[in-house]
């Protein structure tokens, strides 16, 4: 399935049936999308979702097995090399060398591109005042915290001003400021008209993203806004509360009107047919069995909620 876009622009990105397998496992399987310019669109899932070898096939790094895809109006699967000075591909491990300052990687990586010196110079204090990082410019790349690492990274993949970014999971173990920062360079280069396309497993991150497509063993299950992805649920949630959270899962987990449960570190988010019938019955239960619970109450949904209950065999996937 191609969930495709109502502008008749063309996308700065576009997926067609995207297909990949390793031996054993379909990695990607008749994957569609498109990205517009000035986009912030999220591949989210969980490890083994999909997403790396998505990231990959669209990067040029990786033919797929059957597809189409296109960078910047560039043929990705027929001239990789020319996608390749359209986009920055930033993986989960970006190449910095730290044996080199940070001015030296931003330097090596203008080289690589071709920019010029004082092109150079302007984008960097750009980018690293954004980054936060303007007093570290003579520290070695291998002296940085991991935060500071990913944001150096971004700085890297942005100096030669590409249309379309690439990035593979930048948030994972990165501190909050650092992870603030990251953010706030990815709104700055959307308001100047880049496309990006991020990979997260944090559902929360989704939230930050225009638009979200939600990936499960190398499938679409579902492309929208975050807003409306949350009203296509179609069930009620309920949270619940207990100081004992693994108890109130066994309680639960097989009562009638579910549809799906997550543990949220003091709790459950219950996906459930009628909230209102359900919350007397529940309540009935755990107080028979002795299972302490501090509040039931409905909720609104989350993207999580939709995912976990569509993994879960309930909320039907896009068709």
């Amino acid at each position: 399935m191609t969930v495709r876009l109502q502008s008749a622009s063309t996308p700065a990105i576009r997926a067609e049936g995207l297909t990949k397998s390793f031996p054993g496992v379909r990695a990607v399987n008749g994957l569609g999308f498109e990205v517009r310019a000035g986009e912030i669109f999220g591949l989210v899932g969980p490890d083994g979702a999909g997403k790396t070898t998505t990231l990959r096939m669209l990067a040029g790094i990786m033919p797929p097995d059957a597809g189409k895809a296109s960078v910047a109006g560039c043929d990705v699967v027929r001239d990789p090399e020319g996608a390749k000075h359209l986009l920055s591909y930033m993986p989960q491990r970006f190449g910095l060398y730290e044996d080199l300052t940070v001015d030296e990687n931003i330097r090596f990586y203008a080289d690589l591109f071709g920019v010029r010196k004082a092109e150079r110079n302007a984008r960097s204090a750009q980018l690293l005042q954004a980054a936060g990082m303007s007093e570290f410019r003579k520290r070695m790349a291998g002296k940085l915290s991991g935060g500071m690492k990913q944001k150096l990274g971004l700085v890297c993949a942005l100096i030669h001003r590409p249309k379309v970014i690439l990035l593979d999971e930048p948030t994972t173990g990165v501190d909050p400021v650092s992870r603030r920062d990251f953010w706030r360079i990815l709104y700055e280069l959307v308001a100047e008209g880049v496309a990006i396309l991020i990979s997260t497993a944090y559902l929360d991150e989704a939230e930050r993203c225009h638009r979200v497509a939600l990936l499960h063993q190398g499938k679409l299950l579902f492309c929208d806004t975050p807003a409306n992805l949350k009203t296509r649920l179609g069930k009620d949630v309920l949270s619940v509360t207990s100081a004992e959270p693994r108890r109130l899962r066994s309680r639960l987990e097989h009562a009638q009107g579910i549809s799906s449960l997550v543990l949220t570190g003091d709790g459950l988010h219950v996906v459930v047919d009628d909230a209102a019938r359900r919350i007397p019955e529940f309540e009935a239960r755990l107080k028979s069995a002795n299972v302490p619970f501090d509040a039931m109450q409905q909720v609104a949904p989350t993207i999580e909620d939709l995912f976990v209950d569509a993994v879960s065999g309930g909320a039907s996937p896009d068709a």
